[in-house]
């Protein structure tokens, strides 16, 4: 489900509510009476996805990394429970599932372009999904999607990825 059918779902609860409250709201204007109502709903997703948080923190634990590569960034998609994401100076680890679980490295060297993309309802919402281009050949497209905060996220991988490729000796070659 995409992040405006959960506001407009969300939006439609509030509504509901409002209804069922029995509560006589004709006083305020029908312009107010949607900006309270999308205020409540976005805010109301944010605290649900909060929660989420905290239930995927408890569930995941710590994610294992290996000598010296440490974790850049660790998050997972809005409202999702089945996907996360953990960046570390290495590598892109993406991880889905509830119970059984599928794991998927890209390497960080291996990436050839990064572009972050936000749709009006994800800008409202603070989200965007992020793309990476790369040269693994079982995955050369990667989506971190519903990602809070896009744009952070991507300088930070943005500087994993340049440290990672001046570690390994690799220089960026342009074509004209």
């Amino acid at each position: 489900m995409s992040i405006e059918q959960y506001r407009a779902r969300m939006k439609s609860a509030v509504w509901k509510a409002i209804a069922n409250s029995g509560t006589n709201i004709s006083s305020i204007s029908s312009e107010q009476q949607a900006t309270i109502v999308d205020a409540v709903a976005d805010e109301s997703l944010s605290v649900l996805n909060d929660i989420l948080d905290d239930v995927y923190q408890k569930e995941s634990g710590q994610p294992q990394v290996n000598g010296e590569e440490t974790i850049i960034w660790q998050g997972r998609p809005f409202l999702s429970l089945v996907e996360a994401y953990v960046i570390t100076s290495e590598r892109i680890k993406v991880v889905k599932g509830l119970i059984g679980k599928d794991y998927e490295n890209f390497e960080l060297v291996r990436i050839q372009d990064i572009d972050v993309s936000q749709a009006i309802g994800e800008r409202v919402m603070g989200l965007g999904d992020i793309h990476i281009r790369g040269a693994d050949p079982s995955t050369p497209l990667l989506t971190l999607r519903n990602i809070n905060n896009p744009n952070q996220v991507y300088e930070l991988l943005r500087k994993g990825w340049l440290a990672a490729r001046k570690r390994y000796g690799l220089i960026f070659r342009e074509e004209m």
